[in-house]
C-alpha cells in the first residue's frame, strides 16, 4: 500500500458526499415541482456508489491484485414509486378529475439524509487531515 492512498481513499469519500448532498439539495428544492422537462412530477433522486477497485503488480511477485482505491459514484437513480395523488381541482396540473401527481420527496427524509451525509463528509474530512498529520511527522523524523 503506497503512503499516498489513505489521501486517495478519503478524498473519493468527500467527492462522493458532496456528490450526496448535491442530490439532496436537489430534491428539497423539487419538493413541490408538479411538473418537469420530462413529463409528470419530479421524482426523488438518490446516489447509487460501489466500491472503487484498482489492480496493482508487485515488481518481483508474479501476477497482480486488486485492492480498494476508495468509492466510485456509479448513478443518479430516479425513485419512481410512491408518488403522491392529491386531490386539488384548482391547481394548474389537476388532471380531468381534480388530482395532482405530487413529487415523491419526503422532507423529513431529506433532512436526516443530509445530516448523516454531512457526519459523513465530516468523518471523512478528519481521516484526510490524520493522514496529512502522519505524512507531516514521517517527513519530520526523516529530517531529523
Amino acid at each position: 500500500m503506497s503512503i499516498f492512498d489513505s489521501l486517495h481513499i478519503n478524498s473519493s469519500g468527500l467527492s462522493l458526499e458532496r456528490l450526496k448532498l448535491d442530490v439532496i439539495s436537489t430534491n428539497i428544492a423539487n419538493v413541490n415541482t408538479t411538473r418537469t422537462e420530462e413529463g409528470g412530477p419530479y421524482l426523488k433522486k438518490s446516489v447509487s456508489f460501489e466500491e472503487s477497485m484498482k489492480r496493482t503488480t508487485t515488481p518481483g511477485l508474479n501476477g497482480s491484485t486488486e485492492k480498494s482505491f476508495g468509492v466510485r459514484p456509479t448513478a443518479i437513480d430516479s425513485d419512481e414509486t410512491a408518488v403522491i395523488r392529491e386531490y386539488d381541482p384548482t391547481h394548474i396540473d389537476a388532471d380531468e378529475n381534480g388530482y395532482v401527481t405530487k413529487p415523491n420527496v419526503n422532507m423529513a427524509d431529506e433532512m436526516v439524509d443530509m445530516m448523516l451525509t454531512m457526519r459523513t463528509y465530516e468523518a471523512n474530512a478528519t481521516a484526510l487531515e490524520a493522514s496529512k498529520d502522519m505524512l507531516k511527522r514521517a517527513l519530520q523524523i526523516s529530517a531529523d
